[in-house]
This record gives C-alpha cells, structure tokens and sequence, in this order.
C-alpha cells in the first residue's frame, strides 16, 4: 500500500514568498517614514531653541543695555549701572542729568552751549526730570550723540530734538549745527 501525499499546488510558493516579500517591504517603508518624521522633528525643536536663544539674547541687550559685541569691560560696567538718575535730592539728579548730557556732547565731539533742568514738568509728580539743553553739534556727529543717550546707562529718552542748520550755503558735515533738545530720565533718591 502506498500512502499518496497531496500534491502542493506549485503557486503556493510564490505566493507565500511574495507576501514575506511585501511586509519585509512595509516594515522598511514604515521604519523610513517614522524615522523621517523623527528627523523632522528634531529639526524642528533644534530651530525652535535657536530662535529662544537668539531671543534671550535680544531680551538680555535690552534688558541689560548690553552692547552688540558681548563680553570686555563696557558690557560689565554697564550691566551694573543703575537705569534710574541717582542723586539724594531731585536737584542734585539734575545736575547730574546735566553732567550726563555734557559728557554726551563732549564725546560726540560737540559742545554743551546752555542748559535748563526742568523739575516742576508735567511728569516731575512721577519723579521724572527733563533738562531742556542747547548745542553745538556737526551733522555726522548728531547720531553718536543720541545713541549715547538712549543707548547709555542710566535710562533716558529724548523727548524733543530741533536741529538747525547754519545758514550759509556749501558747508560739508563738519560745520556745527544748533541742536535743542530736551531729554528726560526717572529720579531715584539714593540712600
């Protein structure tokens, strides 16, 4: 007696073959995608933590009046100075917001022609003093003068600027111009 074993239909094979083959190929498929997505994500948190960090900085420069190029001794002078004028009386501030504007001009290049502090303003109930100054200035030197102000310790703003250019004709950025302004800066007694 002889046992017949059933025969195997010969595409069985192939078939069972080809299925291996296609989920083989959807586990690598799907093993790319997620990893793409990883990457992707990745990048992603790496941009996001670059641009905080760039905002950091810019909150540290004006929080701190921090110049561009950080680190050397200006940025550690400055980052310890205080934002307020100090002086244990609002006129002695006064002077003192007078001197402030002086060294300015002086390191512009410019002179301090006349100034006035103002201490009974619209503001002085805040503790805010404002020195109404008038200077000499030539046209390139203007900008280093305001920024010095603005950019400086302690925190002051400039609240009008006239500029008046003289009246002859055919002058080169060296000759001085009348400059007014009025800059204003908050009043903290010191102990």
């Amino acid at each position: 007696m002889s046992l017949a074993l059933p025969a195997v239909a010969p595409a069985a094979k192939p078939v069972a073959f080809r299925r291996a083959w296609l989920a083989a190929l959807a586990y690598v498929a799907a093993l790319a995608a997620l990893c793409a997505i990883a990457f992707w994500l990745i990048a992603g948190l790496l941009d996001q933590s670059q641009q905080v960090d760039q905002a950091e900085a810019a909150l540290a420069q004006l929080n701190g009046r921090l110049p561009h190029a950080t680190g050397g001794a200006g940025a550690d002078a400055q980052a310890t100075q205080s934002p307020f004028i100090e002086g244990r009386t609002i006129t002695v501030a006064g002077a003192a917001l007078q001197r402030r504007i002086e060294a300015a001009a002086t390191q512009a290049g410019g002179v301090l022609v006349s100034s006035q502090v103002e201490l009974d303003g619209p503001q002085a109930k805040d503790g805010f003093i404002t020195v109404s100054s008038s200077l000499e200035l030539a046209q390139d030197q203007v900008q280093p003068f305001l920024y010095d102000l603005e950019a400086g310790m302690p925190f002051l703003f400039v609240e009008t600027l006239s500029v008046q250019a003289p009246e002859a004709s055919g002058e080169t950025d060296k000759t001085r111009m009348r400059v007014s302004v009025s800059v204003t800066g908050q009043w903290r007694a010191t102990k």
